[in-house]
């Protein structure tokens, strides 16, 4: 199966390419993009990676599916194109950078900034119909995000975990705290964000960890 991601992590993931539930996986979503509107774009299912090759990976931050609105997914979860207006959790991350590092909040929402840092913005499923959230749960991409972050959990030590919300614990908790450093939290979407987002200062406990195994923070 020629699937294109970064050499890096094409080497890492190359079993999953060929296991039967990929295969499926392809099918299923060679067949959505013919024939619904499916966002991200085809050529940025797998930016995450490409943006943030295994070798300089520092932070991993979990989401569940793409944005489902016009033009926002770019394929880096809570991230959205240049000009966009940025979505309520997205919003919500901003105030609470700029409240624990005391950044101001920044013009665009398009995280490609911090992917180049090292930062994985990995979402469970990578693949949305338009106005549809959800709609490509429990079609394989969940298999798939699962083995990267085992393969991230198995192959690497010193890297923060940043799991906001019940959905990104679960699929973080193969990461051990003994060796890494896992920053739970709940989700930062306006339903929840009140009760232990706002305050969490994730964002200042990351770059105090790096810092202290000899890495460059994040410029957040």
């Amino acid at each position: 199966m020629n699937v294109k991601i970064a050499p890096d992590w094409q080497e890492l993931l190359a079993p999953e390419f060929e296991k039967p539930y990929f295969a499926q996986l392809v099918d299923f979503v060679r067949n959505e993009y013919a024939t619904q509107r499916i966002y991200p774009r085809g050529s940025n299912i797998f930016r995450a990676f490409d943006k943030c090759p295994f070798e300089k990976l520092k932070v991993v931050i979990i989401g569940q599916d793409p944005y489902h609105g016009e033009g926002q997914a770019n394929g880096l979860c809570f991230s959205v194109n240049d000009g966009i207006p940025f979505p309520p959790s997205l919003q919500n991350i901003f105030q609470e950078i700029s409240t624990d590092i005391g950044t101001p909040v920044p013009s665009t929402g398009n995280l490609d900034r911090w992917a180049e840092q090292g930062v994985l913005l990995l979402n469970s499923v990578l693949t949305v119909r338009a106005h549809q959230a959800a709609s490509h749960a429990g079609r394989g991409w969940e298999t798939f995000t699962d083995a990267v972050v085992r393969a991230i959990a198995e192959r690497k030590t010193g890297i923060v975990y940043m799991l906001w919300g019940s959905y990104a614990q679960r699929k973080g908790a193969i990461a051990s705290p003994l060796n890494n450093c896992i920053l739970k939290a709940v989700h930062p979407s306006p339903l929840s964000v009140y009760r232990g987002f706002f305050g969490c200062r994730h964002f200042s406990q990351a770059n105090e960890y790096l810092l202290s195994h000899g890495k460059e923070p994040i410029v957040w």
